[in-house]
């Protein structure tokens, strides 16, 4: 960490940014394929296991921006200050609404998550008391809009009116949270025992999302709905995005190399449900229900697990002779476990064990200018969540009293993604 990309990592590396300013994109093509499977059971008593087409979901064309400037001062130009606006490199994943004709697999789970749009700006403060230590941090605020459209099953459970995924009674919905605003902050600290070793460490608080929104339903086809009309839609939605330790090691054995290895938890288990309170959402005019209908509070079970990351990287630096160029060559190599436990997984967040293979380099013209340039491709395992154990409900806002709700995200996940990314910083 050593230019303004060190607000996200550790900002106590912003003691080496100097002066300077930082812009870079990147687009993260995601894709993935869900087959589903369900378990049924027949007159008997006897499960069947039904399998469904394989839907594919992938993300837009959209760039992920990091943008920044830091200013050094001080006598012995001993502080630095730093602003910077990034973008988290989340996956904006759609699903086709049908399949073939058919309702999708994975509608109950996500159809889209388009016009999803956070931002993390946040100010810092770097200061290196002797050439031996930095220190730094940082106040940041998650900001921006989440949106989500899935279908909702408006059938009363247990099979009163209707198999529990008849599609004449899916209701369309689309979910809008925000504005959001959740602050957080950040820190850390590098110490250079001597010149070829540098020691890590940073910390960052989490973000709790806790924002208004709205919801609208389009009611669903089936006759007991044809003279009902949603009346509200404002609803409470929170849930926590996890703190982060990071640990790293980085060792220079000549002036022109700098090896890296890197350790980075993230605590996801404080994310226990996505918890959707209704305010003021009813439905009137539905045959058979009470009239005005208050529509329930969701809560999407999550119950995610911690994370470890571990990480290795390179950079060599080759200087070209005779001009005012210098080239950086760049590689590495992350495996990163997955927060979501198999039960809970689903197409809402398809998250995988993941391997990742990066190439990149940086192009210095003269002393102030680098170009840089990244290509990274993520692996991942395939999982395959068994039926019986699956436990992401289908969503049901008309339920009444509380009862078993058939789960939705059995069956076989895979996913890949790559990352392509531009930047440019100059440091006066």
């Amino acid at each position: 960490a050593d230019d303004i990309g060190a607000t996200w990592y550790n900002p106590a590396g912003l003691a080496d940014a100097g002066t300077s300013l930082l812009a870079d994109f990147s687009w993260l093509n995601f894709s993935a394929d869900f087959t589903r499977q369900t378990n049924v059971v027949d007159a008997s008593g006897a499960i069947h296991t039904y399998t469904f087409p394989t839907v594919s979901g992938s993300s837009p064309v959209i760039p992920i921006p990091t943008l920044g400037a830091s200013y050094n001062f001080g006598k012995e130009k001993q502080f630095t200050v730093a602003f910077s606006l990034i973008a988290p490199y989340t996956a904006i994943t759609s699903f086709p609404a049908t399949l073939n004709g058919q309702p999708s697999p994975s509608r109950y789970s996500l159809i889209s998550l388009d016009g999803s749009l956070l931002v993390v700006p946040g100010v810092y403060f770097a200061w290196k008391p002797i050439e031996q230590i930095r220190i730094g941090g940082g106040l940041q605020m998650l900001t921006g809009t989440f949106k989500s459209t899935i279908d909702f099953s408006a059938s009363v459970p247990d099979r009163v009116l209707a198999a529990p995924e008849d599609p004449n009674y899916d209701a369309y919905s689309q979910l809008s949270v925000g504005p959001i605003f959740a602050p957080s902050a950040n820190g850390g600290v590098i110490v250079v025992p001597e010149k070829h070793v540098r020691i890590g460490l940073s910390g960052q608080l989490p973000f709790v999302i806790d924002a208004p929104g709205t919801t609208n339903v389009r009611l669903p086809t089936a006759a007991v709905f044809d003279n009902a009309q949603q009346v509200g839609d404002n609803v409470h939605v929170r849930f926590e995005l996890p703190a982060i330790f990071r640990a790293g090691v980085e060792v220079r054995p000549i002036e022109a190399l700098r090896l890296e290895a890197t350790f980075v938890r993230e605590f996801w288990t404080t994310q226990h449900a996505i918890d959707i309170t209704v305010e003021n959402v009813t439905l009137n005019g539905v045959t058979g229900f009470p009239s005005p209908f208050k529509v329930a509070n969701i809560s999407i079970p999550r119950n995610f697990d911690n994370a470890n990351s571990y990480r290795l990287g390179g950079e060599f630096a080759v200087p070209i002779p005779k001009t005012e160029y210098a080239l950086d060559l760049r590689a590495g190599f992350n495996y990163d476990q997955s927060a979501v436990p198999t039960a809970y997984l689903s197409p809402l967040t398809i998250d995988l064990n993941k391997y990742t293979v990066s190439l990149g380099g940086g192009l210095h013209i003269g002393t102030h200018w680098r170009f840089d340039a990244v290509y990274a491709h993520i692996f991942t395992s395939d999982q395959y969540v068994d039926p019986a154990i699956a436990a992401s409900p289908q969503i049901n806002p008309v339920k009444g009293n509380p009862t078993a709700t058939e789960s939705v995200n059995g069956g076989t996940y895979s996913a890949r993604a790559d990352v392509i990314g531009v930047g440019v910083n100059y440091k006066f």
